[in-house]
């Protein structure tokens, strides 16, 4: 059986171990690219983990932004996952229907605002699927709980402060979008946004980190992927995607591995790419 950790990552043996546990909290947080015509609450309607609440990445964000699904703020996070039934002292696991892709953002998000108690589910939904276990179309049962948080500002990292470890190289910043789109030579999903990549940038795209069962590599592997992308592990990291959404994978790739220091830049791609003042890079890294 793979291993653990109730803080990054388990596994379907252990969620379905611990599936009744009073303590425990799931949620579905499956989302999907624009560009992908796919319902993700209409899909968690239909089937989900017994017992797992949805987590709306696009809704529990700062709708005052023009980006997609920023950070909410903290009242805001605060307000829907205590009336979804999470509080003080619950271990929460969180899952999507695509194996690792979108979960990794609430877990990312919770870590956020200071819930170290959350792991995500190692190959999701379809790994779960594939062995035969339960799911469910009924709706969980939810009791308002109470909570406290509190926001970890170095988890988060803005265009001003991105920009300037950009000039300055005291963080290294990893790009997880695919390779032709950090080069350059493929049209983002969103419109209007520039074509390339962050100077000084590093390249590692997220699917690069999965196994082909969708499940996490292990941490040995993880770190020769970062080595070979040219990353100097000795200095802090900051993750960096299209929208913020797989820069999670990144940073929970980075925790599994142990680095002492990282964050995910929020705006990521769908900030950098849309202000004609700051520079772009293309080609390779």
């Amino acid at each position: 059986m793979p291993h653990s950790d109730p803080k990054t990552l388990v596994s379907t043996a252990w969620l379905a171990d611990h599936l009744n546990a009073p303590d425990l909290r799931i949620f579905d947080a499956s989302w999907f690219l624009p560009t992908v015509e796919r319902d993700a609450r209409a899909e968690y309607e239909a089937r989900h983990i017994p017992g797992a609440r949805f987590f709306d990445i696009d809704e529990i964000a700062d709708l005052r932004s023009d980006l997609p699904h920023m950070l909410p703020p903290l009242e805001k996070f605060l307000s829907r996952v205590r009336a979804m039934g999470v509080g003080d002292g619950h271990q929460i696991v969180v899952y999507d229907s695509l194996g690792i892709f979108s979960a990794p953002r609430v877990w990312w998000t919770f870590r956020a605002f200071g819930k170290t108690d959350i792991a995500v589910l190692d190959g999701g939904l379809p790994k779960w699927l594939a062995e035969g276990r339960a799911v469910t179309d009924g709706p969980p049962t939810i009791r308002d709980r109470h909570m406290i948080v509190e926001k970890q500002l170095d988890m988060v990292k803005d265009v001003t402060k991105v920009a300037a470890a950009a000039k300055l190289g005291s963080w290294e910043i990893v790009d997880g979008r695919a390779a032709d789109r950090f080069r350059g030579e493929a049209p983002e999903p969103r419109p209007g946004l520039r074509m390339g990549h962050i100077p000084g940038s590093k390249n590692l795209p997220w699917m690069h980190l999965l196994r082909e069962d969708g499940t996490l590599k292990d941490a040995a592997t993880l770190r020769g992927l970062f080595e070979a992308a040219g990353v100097d592990l000795s200095k802090p990291v900051i993750a960096a995607c299209g929208s913020g959404v797989n820069a999670a994978i990144l940073d929970l790739a980075l925790t599994v591995i142990g680095h002492p220091r990282h964050a995910v830049y929020d705006g990521s791609w769908a900030e950098w790419g849309m202000y004609n003042d700051l520079a772009v890079a293309t080609g390779e890294a």
